[in-house]
């Protein structure tokens, strides 16, 4: 995970680009009822972009035109940022100046005719089943640092477990509760992007991995002032584990299992990909991943080269 610099803070700001940028980040949050991830990513944009304004002199919202903002998408894309990223950005500037806009803030919205990039044209990284298995191994005993402590070995393999079997994102897997593991019926109950809810079934392998981390570990990390919060999974001190833990996590036993660029959505990709290639209908797929749109989910609908050269012997005339 790369990590991210600071966005500008508003008192970096001059004073009307500031009050407009705790303003709007009251609206995204009362209003909006934006999660606080989503409120998190607007805000870093957000204090992105006026401080690009203010370094060309801008002081306040109706000084900003059309050009300004063109020049700052273009700025994104020369830093190297993903088309998912760069779209996510122009979202941020579209829903911030169609608010201005409709407050009388700014006489016209310069970001009406800003185009949105192509997303999501790179096919995305995908694990083999072998090399899922590699990395689902390499939690172990001799793994966890203090032998004579939790068997954090376990919870970190409950975690790729369930990120593989379940098609997990890691801020979900953070905000896992234990009511929402339905052991009986075989299924989590995950809250997503929205706060929109979806079942997906958990598979044995990652049962039993959870289990035995319910059974074994978590209870070592509890603490009496339960700062647990009903959370799943804990770190060493019995706080709930963030996003950037579980990123940390896969890393580590990614880099133990000899693997190279895995992080938490690669497990995720894995779980898409190897289910349509498996026979699964992609509205299924879809639903399993939380999807609001199909085409995010037809990107997983590549196959790799063994199964197309398959395909070519099998049918074509001349092979």
């Amino acid at each position: 995970m790369c990590p991210r610099s600071p966005p500008p803070q508003p008192d970096q700001l001059p004073a009307e680009l500031a009050k407009i940028a705790a303003i709007f980040d009251a609206y995204l949050r009362v209003e909006c009822g934006m999660s606080a991830n989503t409120l998190d990513a607007y805000g870093r944009d957000i204090r992105e972009l006026l401080s690009h304004l203010a370094e060309q002199g801008v002081r306040s919202p109706g000084e900003i035109d059309h050009r300004m903002l063109a020049a700052h998408v273009a700025r994104l894309s020369t830093r190297g940022l993903a088309a998912s990223s760069v779209a996510r950005h122009l979202a941020t500037m579209k829903v911030l100046f169609r608010w201005l806009t409709a407050t009388g803030r700014t006489p016209k919205n310069p970001a009406e005719f800003l185009d949105q990039p192509t997303r999501w044209k790179k096919i995305p990284n995908v694990l083999s089943p072998r090399q899922v298995k590699q990395l689902l191994d390499a939690p172990a005993p001799e793994a966890d640092a203090d032998p004579a402590g939790p068997p954090l070995w376990l919870r970190d393999r409950a975690i790729l477990e369930l990120m593989y079997a379940s098609g997990l994102r890691a801020s979900e897997v953070g905000a896992l509760r234990l009511d929402e593991v339905l052991t009986t019926l075989g299924v989590v109950r995950v809250t997503g992007k929205g706060d929109k809810q979806r079942l997906v079934p958990m598979g044995s392998p990652a049962r039993a991995a959870l289990d035995a981390y319910l059974a074994e570990c978590r209870p070592k990390l509890l603490r009496a002032d339960s700062r647990d919060a009903g959370r799943v999974f804990l770190t060493r001190t019995g706080r709930p584990i963030e996003r950037v833990r579980v990123w940390q996590l896969v890393k580590k036993h990614a880099a133990t299992a000899g693997l190279a660029n895995v992080h938490p959505h690669v497990l995720r990709h894995s779980f898409a990909t190897h289910l349509l290639t498996g026979g699964a209908d992609l509205r299924v797929v879809q639903e399993l991943l939380g999807h609001a749109d199909i085409g995010t989910t037809q990107i997983y609908t590549h196959v790799d080269k063994s199964r197309l050269k398959s395909v070519h012997a099998k049918f074509h005339p001349r092979p």
